[in-house]
């Protein structure tokens, strides 16, 4: 699927994968949806996650950071994406930290975080313009992407990031 680099298109998306997420996830049953599991890989995201509400609470953490990092810009409080200390070398140090935030999490209400957290980025996307969206220059505080970019990537495409989780899971362990 083509990243979306339209308004219209996000929303879509962002919309069609989230339910298509929840759609493969209730394929499984209850005892598998709150499950455990331990998978082997090079990324250290599949060492990480244990379980679907370690995968629900990263969602939701990467839309907090999303409309956090909107909220202050907005608002005239420049800040970048990623919270100090972290930057593009270091953020798989900060899920580390939203895994660990969340050990306690009951898994029911890592569910509801990520539903509503959802609709809270949908809402704030829907503010903007198309041209505040995808074209570059609009906020300073975007860099060189667009606000839109950053917006699949913590929508869509962390979707679709989940789903692979959801289906190596179906294939291993059901």
């Amino acid at each position: 699927m083509a990243r979306p680099t339209t308004k219209e298109d996000l929303i879509k998306v962002a919309n069609e994968q989230f339910d298509k997420m929840w759609s493969l996830f209730d394929t499984l049953t209850k005892e598998q949806q709150e499950g455990s599991y331990e998978f082997e890989g090079k990324e250290r995201h599949w060492q990480r996650d244990k379980n679907f509400r370690d995968v629900f609470v990263h969602l939701y953490e990467w839309h907090t950071l999303l409309l956090n990092w909107i909220d202050s810009n907005q608002k005239g409080d420049e800040k970048p994406f990623l919270p100090a200390p972290y930057n593009w070398k270091t953020y798989g140090d900060m899920n580390v930290e939203f895994w660990k935030k969340h050990q306690k999490t009951p898994y029911e209400k890592s569910i509801k975080m990520v539903r509503q957290s959802h609709k809270d980025v949908m809402a704030t996307i829907e503010k903007f313009s198309n041209d505040e969206l995808f074209s570059k220059g609009v906020f300073s505080w975007t860099g060189g992407s667009t606000l839109g970019q950053y917006c699949v990537s913590a929508t869509s495409s962390h979707y679709d990031w989940a789903m692979k989780k959801i289906k190596r899971y179906k294939k291993e362990c059901c």
